[in-house]
């Protein structure tokens, strides 16, 4: 009897641990289910905010920006598709320099690229902005015989005569001194370039074109225009002489005829 009610006993404490062990594997897979989803559900909503993210950081055309020196970048490759699409974002600044102070649109007047010159001018870029060297687009281009450029520029906006090149000088006595006539005709039928400038050395466009230069058939025609436009035959410079003064002494017959003929 003592036998049978052991064995009975045993049997039920077996019974007893496989139902309390059933119950911590069910609790435990429950945990673990439950710990998995979190993180799927959590790796789900940060994959979706990554997504959002990326797209709301990705810029539209309709606002596109460009890095500094781009501008630049496309005036100096001439390329005039690249220039205007930048042109099109009016929050760049145009006017940006280089390490030499020059403009978009003082190296477009330095290489002549007319056609992107005129989309700068265009566009608002400055005439009047000077380099390191004094330079602006409106002198560089009076004095290196960018007519083109310059024509469009005195049309569109309206040179600082206030700003003069290093050597204190406006833009026609440089294009006097250089022999580019079209200009000096520019510029006086412009009339806002003062014809009697004189500039650090007391030079005016007049003296410059007799006293630099060879006295040559385009510097006959320079001076026969600039006497016509009203010039000043006698003012001196620095050294107290005049034209004519420069004409004799170098032995210039022809320019010499030319400024006695006028009173």
């Amino acid at each position: 009897m003592v036998k049978k009610n052991f064995l009975l006993k045993t049997t039920l404490l077996f019974s007893l641990l496989l139902i309390f062990s059933a119950c911590q594997s069910k609790k435990a897979d429950t945990k673990q289910s439950m710990k998995e989803s979190t993180v799927m559900t959590t790796d789900k909503s940060s994959a979706k905010e990554s997504s959002e993210l990326k797209e709301s950081n990705v810029p539209k055309s309709s606002n596109q920006t460009f890095s500094a020196g781009s501008l630049i970048q496309a005036v100096s490759d001439n390329d005039s598709a690249k220039v205007q699409e930048i042109l099109k974002d009016k929050n760049y600044t145009i006017d940006e320099v280089n390490a030499q102070g020059e403009t978009p649109l003082l190296i477009a007047t330095h290489q002549n690229f007319i056609d992107i010159a005129k989309m700068l001018i265009d566009a608002g870029a400055d005439i009047n902005l000077q380099d390191q060297i004094s330079d602006s687009p409106y002198l560089y281009a009076g004095a290196q015989g960018k007519t083109e450029i310059l024509t469009y520029m005195l049309e569109k906006q309206v040179p600082d005569q206030q700003k003069v090149n290093r050597f204190g000088g406006n833009a026609l006595i440089p294009a006097a001194e250089k022999g580019h006539l079209e200009n000096v005709k520019l510029l006086l039928k412009d009339g806002r370039a003062a014809i009697d400038h004189q500039n650090n050395y007391g030079y005016t466009a007049l003296i410059e074109a007799v006293a630099l230069k060879d006295g040559s058939s385009i510097y006959q025609q320079i001076v026969k225009v600039l006497l016509d436009g009203g010039a000043d035959k006698n003012l001196k410079d620095n050294t107290g002489r005049t034209a004519e003064d420069y004409a004799r002494s170098l032995g210039y017959s022809e320019l010499l005829n030319i400024l006695n003929s006028y009173k």
